[in-house]
């Protein structure tokens, strides 16, 4: 069996990759890797705190990998952190990554690109479902999950803080893709089939920061 890492943001898509690796491939992931950006403890892009990832790998049960990234982090950096990454345990034994992408052909291409350099595989294991399909799934499934992150340009601000549910993807507007594979919005995955039992928080402050507006996810 290919020993095999997945890409870790601690989103729905990263969720729907586990399951669909585990429960379509039977493969277990030897590791989690996300990035988190150095001097504000938070997941890179998500703004999720680290303490809530690391019991979220912990219900997963499986060995979270962090990679840390400056403020600002050019592409070439995070290149050679990420490399650098892959030549340490546990990373050094895994023959591919999977990622939670879906339809966006450029990312895919990039991914592979950095995979081939680093002498590994790229897998893809959602690659070209039905975005609303795969977002009506993950409710139906029993995953809770929290809009942690939103971009004001595509989804009202007041979706930040918000539960993925039916009623979200029934409110929202035309041409936002439902599982916000263009970049609309970012969630935290709270309980699912996936975990072995609930990450414990609840939402904290609404900010405005860098264009985007996040909602703070707290330990409860």
């Amino acid at each position: 069996m290919t020993a095999v890492a997945l890409a870790w943001s601690g989103g729905k898509d990263s969720a729907l990759a586990l399951r669909a690796l585990r429960d379509e491939h039977g493969i277990e992931p030897r590791a989690l890797v996300t990035t988190f950006t150095e001097g504000h403890e938070r997941v890179s892009m998500h703004a999720v705190r680290r303490e809530l990832l690391r019991r979220q790998a912990r219900a997963a049960g499986v060995e979270l990998v962090e990679v840390g990234i400056p403020p600002g982090c050019t592409d070439e950096e995070y290149r050679r952190r990420m490399a650098a990454a892959l030549e340490r345990d546990p990373l050094r034994e895994v023959d591919a990554v999977a990622f939670g992408d879906l339809f966006l052909e450029d990312v895919r291409a990039y991914r592979e690109a950095r995979m081939a350099e680093a002498g590994r595989d790229a897998l893809f294991p959602l690659w070209g479902r039905d975005t609303a399909a795969l977002a009506r799934e993950f409710v139906a499934a029993g995953f809770a999950a929290t809009l942690v992150c939103v971009d004001p340009r595509r989804l009202d601000a007041a979706f930040a803080g918000r539960a993925y549910d039916a009623a979200l993807l029934a409110d929202l507007p035309p041409g936002v893709d439902p599982c916000g594979e263009n970049g609309e919005f970012h969630t935290f995955v709270h309980a699912g089939p996936v975990l072995s039992a609930p990450v414990a928080c609840a939402t904290g402050a609404v900010v405005e920061r860098d264009g985007f507006v996040f909602c703070d996810v707290v330990a409860a």
